[in-house]
């Protein structure tokens, strides 16, 4: 067996392998040449921890392979439905069965030379030794990674701007509607917010916008998003426009049984909430058991395996946690007043079938929508219980 991989997804991977029975040679072939590490903290905790939270420390994630290669990144595949070849700068490695688990890589729009991206220990490094107090600072896109640091940039004393193109902060995930309840806190920061105003040009100097107004800055980072590390896939495997490995259930490469594919690398087809992209460390560490149970012919079709899509975030001072996935036409339904501990709730259109669940500095709300999003189907809600903000064990039940 090999896993192409040494992140998160692939730490998680071979010790489910381990753990679920295989017995068998276990190879392991990482690209950045370190130890397994989380990549939260990169951004949560740049400036709090200056090394990398080693997740053999962390969660007890060590590596029980015969052979970990941590520089040797994979640069091509040949699988059959008997086996798999991994190509690699030094070599080839044969194998009856492979899980992928190569991430994700952060995008850097052509033409922005100079422009910083944080996805690596490198990067958080690199970046930590620039953003001194009074420095200024431009983080283009204001998701979830732009948030992140520019809350613990300005903490630091760092001159923060935040470009966001479209209408509000973390729109893309959660809706211009909730995402404009985090607007405030930016302000609230010292932090310059502006949206609905795309980047037409950027360098190390600064940005120049859409509508002709240059934004000096001492740094500029590019916080617009992730893609799957899929290059090295062209050709061997079905790609989705995004870069990502179409999946099912179980993890396994349709027509391919003896390729599990898991992480930022895989678009998962759950039972319970449709296509699920990566970017999830839920899924992440929880999915490769599914991958491993399934490669050793073991069961997977029960609740627990469909792992939930889970992001946590820590913002400004804001703990956020959601549970599920939010649809653009879904209907929202606010818990609580924005201005304090609050709650979303997003339900199909004109349904009771509750898609997602966010907690605003509220974590039994997290607790609870993780019991909530474990049964085989999504939750129902009463949407009257829901408005008046009842305990989710009252509103919402699980099938």
């Amino acid at each position: 067996m090999v896993v192409v991989g040494a992140g998160l997804a692939g730490a998680a991977a071979v010790a489910a392998l381990r753990a679920e029975g295989f017995a068998g040679r276990l190879t392991v072939l990482g690209a950045e040449g370190l130890p397994p590490y989380d990549r939260p903290p990169l951004s949560k905790e740049l400036f709090a921890r200056t090394e990398p939270v080693w997740l053999a420390d962390d969660l007890g994630l060590t590596l029980p392979a015969d052979d970990v290669r941590l520089a040797a990144p994979a640069t091509g595949l040949a699988a059959t439905p008997d086996g798999v070849v991994v190509r690699t700068a030094d070599g080839e490695v044969a194998a009856d069965a492979a899980v992928l688990a190569t991430g994700a890589r952060a995008v850097l729009p052509a033409g922005w030379d100079g422009v910083r991206t944080l996805h690596t220990a490198a990067d958080a490094a690199a970046l930590r030794g620039v953003l001194t107090p009074g420095v200024r600072l431009v983080v283009v896109g204001a998701g979830w990674i732009g948030a992140e640091v520019a809350g613990v940039a300005a903490a630091r004393g760092v001159d923060v701007t935040v470009i966001e193109a479209g209408p509000a902060p973390l729109a893309a995930a959660l809706g211009p509607v909730v995402g404009a309840l985090t607007a405030g806190w930016y302000a609230a920061a010292g932090v310059r917010l502006v949206t609905g105003t795309p980047v037409a040009a950027a360098g190390p100097d600064g940005v120049t916008l859409a509508d002709g107004e240059h934004v000096p800055a001492d740094v500029v980072l590019a916080a617009v998003g992730a893609r799957p590390a899929s290059a090295w896939l062209a050709g061997a495997l079905p790609l989705a426009p995004d870069g990502s490995v179409e999946v099912g259930p179980d993890h396994l490469v349709p027509h391919l049984p003896r390729v599990a594919v898991v992480g930022d690398l895989a678009r998962r087809r759950s039972r319970r909430h449709g296509w699920v992209p990566g970017g999830h460390w839920d899924g992440a560490l929880r999915g490769p058991t599914v991958a491993a149970r399934a490669l050793l012919g073991l069961p997977t079709d029960s609740p627990e395996h469909d792992v939930a899509p889970y992001v946590f975030s820590d913002q400004f001072g804001h703990d956020l946690g959601l549970l599920g996935q939010p649809g653009p036409d879904d209907d929202v339904v606010l818990r609580g007043d924005p201005a304090g501990p609050f709650g979303v709730a997003w339900l199909r259109p004109g349904t009771d079938e509750v898609t997602a669940l966010l907690a605003v500095d509220r974590p039994r709300d997290v607790s609870a929508a993780r019991r909530l999003f474990a049964g085989p189907a999504l939750p129902r809600a009463d949407r009257a219980l829901l408005a008046a903000d009842a305990p989710l064990k009252e509103a919402v039940r699980r099938p």
